[in-house]
C-alpha cells in the first residue's frame, strides 16, 4: 500500500470513529508503530490531525464549532454508552437529577429509564420525549429553542432552574480545559449550564476523551465548580494528573 493511499484511508478511519490509535492502525494495515506514529505527523504538519498521546484525534476548525446533535451521535458512541452505564450508577432511587443537552446525556436518559422514582430536569427537549413513556417525572424547562441542540436556552429557562434544586448533575461539554475550565460554543447555552451548576448539590461533567484540551468560545465555569468527572480512558495523563491533583474525582471507563 502507498503511504499516500494508507493516510488516507486514516483520515477515513478518524472521521467515521471520532479517533484513531496507533496501535489499532498499526494492526489494521499490518504495518509498525513508527511508521504510523510518522503518518499521524506528516498529517498534523498538514493540519488533517491533531495528534494526541497514542493517536490522533479530528482537527477543530474553531472555537465557534457547534456540531449538529446529529453529528455528535456519530461520534464516540461505545465510549458515551460506557460513560452513562457509570452515571447512572451514581445515581439512587428518589433523587432529582439534572440532565443538559447533548448526546452523552441523551444516552444517560436511557440508562435512568430502569429506575422507578427519579425526577428529570432538563432543557433537551429529546431528552424529555426520550422519558415521557417511562415511570420518572420529568421537568422540561422552558425557554427559545435551539435547533442545532434541541435544547432550550435563555432567560426563562434560567429563571425555572432557578426556582429548584437537584441532587446531582450530569453536564456535557464541548471543550474540557483542565486549566481554563468547561466551555461550549453558544454564549446562552452556556449560563442555562451555569443555572444548572448553581442549583445542583453534585456537579459531574461527562464527556469522552476527544473533549480534553479543547476550548470553545463561551466558558461555563472553572474547574474548582465541578465535583466528579466521568470520562473513556482514551484521556490525556497529563490531564487525569491534573484533575486528580486538584482533588476531582474521577471515574474512567
Amino acid at each position: 500500500m502507498l503511504n499516500e493511499e494508507r493516510r488516507r484511508l486514516i483520515l477515513e478511519i478518524l472521521h467515521r470513529e471520532g479517533r484513531v490509535l496507533v496501535g489499532a492502525l498499526a494492526k489494521q494495515f499490518r504495518t509498525s508503530q513508527v511508521t504510523i506514529r510518522k503518518d499521524l505527523d506528516i498529517l498534523q504538519t498538514h493540519g488533517r490531525v491533531h495528534r494526541t498521546h497514542g493517536g490522533a484525534l479530528p482537527v477543530r476548525e474553531s472555537a465557534l464549532e457547534d456540531l449538529s446533535l446529529r453529528e455528535k451521535e456519530k461520534l464516540y458512541r461505545k465510549e458515551k454508552l460506557q460513560i452513562a452505564a457509570a452515571a447512572a450508577r451514581m445515581v439512587k432511587e428518589g433523587q432529582v437529577v439534572i440532565l443538559d443537552s447533548g448526546t452523552t446525556t441523551s444516552a444517560i436518559a436511557l440508562a435512568l429509564r430502569r429506575f422507578k422514582n427519579l425526577t428529570i430536569i432538563t432543557n433537551a427537549v429529546n431528552i424529555a420525549a426520550e422519558l415521557s413513556g417511562s415511570s420518572l417525572e420529568v421537568i422540561l424547562v422552558g425557554g427559545t429553542l435551539r435547533k442545532n441542540s434541541f435544547s432550550l436556552v435563555g432567560p426563562i429557562a434560567e429563571e425555572t432552574l432557578r426556582r429548584l434544586n437537584a441532587d446531582i448533575l450530569f453536564l456535557g461539554v464541548d471543550g474540557f480545559d483542565v486549566h481554563h475550565g468547561l466551555s461550549t460554543p453558544n454564549l446562552l447555552e452556556a449560563k442555562v449550564n451555569r443555572a444548572m451548576m448553581d442549583i445542583a448539590r453534585v456537579a459531574v461533567a461527562v464527556c469522552d476523551s476527544s473533549k480534553f484540551g479543547r476550548r470553545s468560545l463561551s466558558s461555563i465555569a472553572p474547574l474548582s465548580a465541578v465535583h466528579h468527572v466521568i470520562t473513556d480512558r482514551g484521556i490525556p495523563k497529563a490531564d487525569l494528573a491534573a484533575l486528580k491533583k486538584t482533588g476531582i474525582q474521577v471515574t474512567l471507563v
